[in-house]
């Protein structure tokens, strides 16, 4: 006669295994872009949007605007330059540099040419044509429009922690900047704060 023998040690350890391999469940909600999901702290999309639109719109409010249009007789040509992360965080910059140029370009108030990087694809397009596409379709090189303007500047934080709560300070930067004279024509700053709670659980 065989005898069977238990095992409730590994009959135990397995169980255990079952079930942490079952406590870990994956649940996707999708939700409007619109809505704001701090779940971090971190800047986020909805920070980037915010800041952008309310810096484009106190920037278009500002005289230079009025004073370049009624001498000028034409919109002002603007681009976009560099904007520095001089924040503890990784932000992604170019996702806030696209917001602001959107609100560049929706604002209907001023006249947005491409950055340093899209015209250099650009202008390696124009030089393809000039040797592939026939000659009635080819773009001529030195058309481009040129900027008045350029918008540029920096993010930065401030940070302060203590006790599990953590405070946030933002500060956004940005300036306007006559492509001819050097002369700063705005100057704007916006600021967000942010406190983060960490929550102990006691069990």
């Amino acid at each position: 006669m065989i005898q069977k023998y238990r095992r409730p040690f590994s009959i135990a350890f397995c169980a255990v295994l079952a079930m942490a391999g079952c406590g870990h469940e994956t649940k996707v909600t999708r939700v409007d872009a619109g809505v704001v999901t701090d779940l971090s702290g971190r800047w986020n999309d909805t920070d980037s949007r915010m800041v952008a639109e309310a810096m484009v719109k106190d920037a278009l409010q500002y005289p230079w605007l009025g004073n370049f249009t009624q001498a000028n007789r034409r919109q002002p040509v603007v681009v976009v330059g560099t904007v520095l992360n001089s924040s503890h965080e990784h932000i992604s910059v170019q996702t806030f540099i696209t917001d602001l140029e959107r609100e560049l370009t929706n604002s209907q108030k001023v006249t947005f040419v491409a950055g340093k990087g899209e015209r250099d694809e650009i202008r390696t397009e124009r030089k393809e044509q000039a040797v592939h596409a026939r000659e009635d379709t080819q773009k001529a090189p030195g058309k481009e429009t040129g900027a008045d303007y350029m918008m540029k500047g920096t993010i930065a934080t401030i940070l302060d922690e203590a006790d599990g709560t953590k405070a946030v300070f933002y500060q956004v930067d940005l300036q306007m900047i006559d492509l001819e004279s050097n002369a700063k024509v705005w100057y704007g700053q916006k600021k967000i704060k942010k406190v983060i709670e960490k929550k102990r659980t006691v069990f």
